[in-house]
């Protein structure tokens, strides 16, 4: 990619950025074609922050969603009680880029995790998939899962809480 076309193109996320405020969309997506083989896919989303708590759990698309958002109301208590957002909780591992989460190494293959199992440092807890590349979040530490803040194919932000370890 030559810097004329890699300025443009930042030129015209940072446009679909400003489109998504000024509209006050939460997401857009776009795919622009250059050539057989060079293309660009944005997409650009946020979430209206009177929302970003009722929607960490849930997973919008897939009938799985029901066992993940399930326990969250049982758990919101306990998380009132550590403060109010995830993401400040000591135990909370957090994503390192924006991304679609992926529960298990493949489709039909069983879950890297579940709420009440054990981990040590460094054994997969997910995996963020990112611009086609399928990047694994070791635990930063041992202990045992808490709480499970996404979903099997949820996208997520940077810097998202995507699991609470203890």
């Amino acid at each position: 990619m030559t810097k004329s076309t890699h300025d443009a193109d930042v030129a015209f996320i940072r446009a679909l950025a400003e489109l998504l405020n000024e509209n006050d969309l939460t997401e857009l997506q776009v795919k622009r074609e250059y050539g057989q083989d060079d293309g660009l896919n944005v997409r650009v989303s946020r979430k209206p922050a009177q929302q970003v708590m009722a929607q960490a759990p849930v997973q919008v698309a897939a009938p799985a969603a029901a066992p993940v958002a399930a326990p969250a109301p049982a758990a919101a208590p306990a998380a009132e009680a550590a403060g109010s957002d995830p993401a400040d909780h000591p135990g909370a591992v957090t994503s390192p880029m924006v991304g679609t989460i992926y529960m298990q190494a493949e489709p039909g293959a069983s879950a890297f995790i579940s709420v009440g199992a054990s981990v040590s440092e460094g054994d997969t807890l997910l995996i963020v998939e990112a611009m086609k590349t399928m990047n694994h979040i070791p635990a930063p530490k041992s202990g045992t899962v808490k709480r499970i803040l996404v979903g099997d194919g949820d996208a997520v932000e940077f810097g998202a809480p995507l699991v609470i370890v203890e």
